[in-house]
């Protein structure tokens, strides 16, 4: 069959909302499209616990320190589910890890800024998990199977995170000036950068019309963007708080908040590995692999011995 029918037949079960499966024919392009999305996605969950480890030994309250180390769990548990995902479509998990630690592959820009504060931890809840959760709803509906499904998990997972952030914002906006004034900083401070979360806008978005295509992706980064400004507009009032743009204005005509110009520069700049953090981040997730290397050692000899008596037992 010439590949042009096998096209077809790809292109109409997508159409028809068919999922797209492991053993499925599919053009390669669609492959290392899905490939680098879904480990690009597993770098930023594994990434993404570390902003948020560095205050798990500082949190106000026994509570605190619970719902914490929970969500840095809960993130954990996500890089497993998409590195799964990913190595269906035949990329093994030693070889994207390799390119994470050697700073080929990229992750989310939001986690290469520090975590200053204890209201930190609400504003990233709050507004990079609220961020990460509309584009994630739509992964649920992506077209590669095994995606979709460890979507569905994990949006329950950052639903619940998103809660948790603001919570604890709304917690220190109701506190002493002192903790208003935290809880005002970390917006401030966090706002920019969980709007450029959704990537370049969809002018310069090389890979949006095709994904869009093969409904990898459903939304543009644009539509996802104003979704998001709309959405937390409304929020911050809730707060008390402010957002740091001088030009966020709701639109009667487009029945939308205008906003301000993103820094693109500054979105590259990181994008780039010149963040404030990209270094410190390799570093330590480069440390904490040299130094697991005994764990996996001591996994691999296990399981080889298990297999080996099970093989025994068998006979």
């Amino acid at each position: 069959m010439p590949v042009q029918d096998f096209e077809k037949i790809f292109q109409d079960k997508i159409d028809a909302e068919i999922k797209i499966e492991p053993r499925d024919w599919m053009p390669e392009a669609y492959r290392k499209t899905n490939i680098r999305q879904i480990s690009q996605h597993a770098h930023s969950e594994v990434v993404g616990m570390l902003p948020e480890g560095n205050w798990i030994s500082r949190a106000p309250s026994l509570k605190r320190k619970a719902i914490l180390i929970a969500k840095v769990q809960d993130e954990a548990g996500h890089g497993l589910y998409l590195y799964s995902s990913a190595e269906t479509l035949g990329s093994s998990r030693d070889e994207m890890i390799a390119d994470l630690l050697s700073g080929k592959a990229k992750y989310s820009s939001i986690f290469n800024y520090p975590s200053l504060t204890w209201a930190d931890m609400g504003a990233i809840g709050w507004l990079v998990d609220g961020a990460a959760i509309l584009n994630q709803v739509m992964l649920c509906r992506t077209s590669y199977g095994p995606y979709a499904r460890a979507m569905v998990r994990i949006c329950k997972e950052e639903s619940f995170h998103q809660r948790q952030g603001f919570e604890s914002l709304l917690v220190l906006s109701k506190g002493s000036e002192e903790q208003k004034a935290m809880c005002q900083d970390a917006i401030n401070r966090w706002w920019w950068p969980s709007l450029m979360m959704f990537g370049p806008k969809d002018s310069e978005s090389t890979n949006s019309d095709q994904s869009m295509k093969w409904k990898i992706k459903r939304k543009t980064n644009d539509e996802l963007r104003q979704q998001f400004v709309d959405m937390i507009a409304v929020q911050v009032k809730v707060l008390g708080m402010t957002l740091p743009d001088d030009k966020l204005k709701w639109n009667e005509a487009r029945k939308h908040y205008d906003f301000g110009d993103i820094n693109w520069d500054e979105f590259w700049n990181v994008v780039k590995g010149n963040g404030p953090c990209n270094k410190q981040r390799l570093a330590a997730r480069n440390k904490a692999h040299d130094e697991g290397a005994w764990v996996r050692e001591a996994a691999m000899v296990y399981a080889s011995k298990k297999a080996n008596r099970e093989k025994q037992e068998a006979a």
